[in-house]
């Protein structure tokens, strides 16, 4: 069968394909590839440059371009000759060493240093960081932007609509209002927080030999101080050292990360399902384009359909993502391989998470308020006033105030003018009175559009 987008087994790489095309250089294979030899090059230069491994002499500039180069400029080409070589040593790893020694074996400047390349390293040492850094630049290059972009977007609405007053409805039920703005600015208070938390994850790397004791390193060389050495290397990728580990780094950092893409999606579901409440209530409509089609036998519908694909795919990730934190830092004993096969798909989680942003930005392009809609709704619902009513009365040390507005509303159809009836009839300071015969549902929204407006 061909690699056509139509045949392809994941929708990532089918239908949403193009939503996805900034992770595929970093959770690809070939992403994978790239930053194992990029890896493996920079242990190398740091070996050449550690004065005490004399059999390693330091490299010169030509031969450092040269090495870097090796990195650099790695492609498909480069990757297709790494699997070439597994298809012979059936070991990923061992292929990328094998590849670096073909690369540099051609020059007989550096022909001394073709044994040093993976020196005293297990696998796991390339791999862990490796992936570590792909989680790097998946945060920085994708996933903290499209969280920003988000955000951007919802703070625009929220500033926009900051003083539009709207019933809120708590269990379902009408409550007291609030602004459209001030219901959005809580999302972006929410998401601002994930935010930082995202941006605050330590991702930890190792570099220690077989079982993590550094045995091989201090049989060869015992005069190196190879914990401050694998320090200085991890730190010199822009990793978090990790001095304590079996074979394999623990992935706690992992766990750690996804937790927090994790939050941040819920609270996005969360978004998706009340603004397809809302759309469903009227209180938003979406933009019409033409020959599109919301039904194939309801010609009227325009379904919110970006909102239900955000919520599927925030929902995939999740469930991937939860996976992801409590199994990778459990390895029995120093090293089992369950982990390998589990890491290889952290792109698809962090590939669901960016259709699901695309989605949501793009319904919350299409958005329109029906304001009308949302004041016919505010005109209706004066008993969302008994709360302030009964408040003022308890300062004034009315008698019973929660039990009279209990009786007056609950259960009962109320109007404008039942409740000005009422509040003529109580025992308050004119001032008092009148404030509370001059409020309305639409203006009882307390510092509502200041705090949108302050986000």
């Amino acid at each position: 069968m061909s690699n056509h987008a139509l045949t392809a087994l994941s929708p990532l790489d089918g239908r949403y394909a193009g939503k996805v095309e900034a992770l595929r250089p970093i959770f690809s294979e070939l992403g994978l590839m790239h930053r194992r030899v990029h890896v493996e090059i920079e242990w190398l230069l740091a070996l050449g440059n550690e004065s005490t491994i004399g059999e390693l002499p330091a490299f010169t500039p030509t031969q450092v371009k040269h090495l870097h180069t090796i990195a650099d400029s790695f492609g498909i080409e480069e990757g297709a000759r790494i699997k070439a070589i597994e298809a012979t040593t059936n070991h990923d790893v061992k292929a990328v060493e094998y590849f670096i020694k073909e690369r540099i074996g051609a020059d007989p400047a550096l022909a001394q240093a073709r044994e040093f390349v993976h020196f005293a390293c297990t696998s796991e040492d390339i791999n862990n960081l490796s992936y570590a850094l792909m989680l790097r630049d998946a945060r920085s290059e994708v996933l903290l932007p499209a969280m920003e972009r988000v955000t951007a977007k919802l703070r625009e609405l929220a500033h926009a609509n900051a003083a539009l007053p709207m019933l809120a409805r708590t269990h379902g039920q009408t409550a007291s209002p609030t602004t459209l703005g001030k219901e959005l600015a809580n999302v972006v208070a929410r998401l601002a927080r994930q935010r930082e938390q995202l941006a605050a994850v330590a991702i930890p790397g190792k570099i220690n030999g077989a079982v993590g004791n550094y045995n091989a390193h201090t049989i060869a060389y015992p005069e190196v101080d190879w914990r401050a050495f694998s320090q200085r290397f991890v730190e010199s990728l822009g990793l978090t050292w990790n001095p304590y580990t079996t074979q394999i780094e623990p992935h706690d950092g992992i766990a750690e990360y996804c937790d927090a893409v994790r939050r941040a999606n819920t609270i996005l579901i969360d978004l998706a399902r009340d603004t397809w409440g809302y759309i469903s209530l009227g209180y938003f409509r979406q933009k019409l384009k033409d020959g599109e089609v919301g039904s194939s036998t309801m010609p009227h519908k325009v379904n919110p359909i970006d909102f239900e694909n955000a919520e599927g795919n925030f929902g995939l990730a999740n469930a991937m993502l939860d996976h992801f934190a409590t199994k990778l830092p459990i390895s029995r004993w120093q090293r089992d391989l369950t982990d390998s096969t589990v890491l290889r798909a952290l792109g698809v989680a962090f590939g669901h998470t960016l259709v699901g942003y695309e989605s949501l930005l793009k319904g919350l392009g299409k958005l329109t308020v029906n304001a009308d809609r949302i004041e016919s709704d505010l005109g209706a619902s004066w008993e969302v006033l008994a709360e302030a009513v009964q408040t003022v009365m308890r300062r004034y040390g009315l008698p019973q105030p929660y039990e009279q507005l209990k009786a007056l509303t609950r259960g009962h159809g109320m109007t404008a003018q039942t409740m000005h009836d009422f509040i003529q009839q109580l025992d308050l300071p004119a001032d008092a009175k009148q404030r509370l015969l001059a409020l309305t549902p639409g203006t009882y929204t307390g510092l509502a559009a200041d705090l949108a407006q302050a986000i």
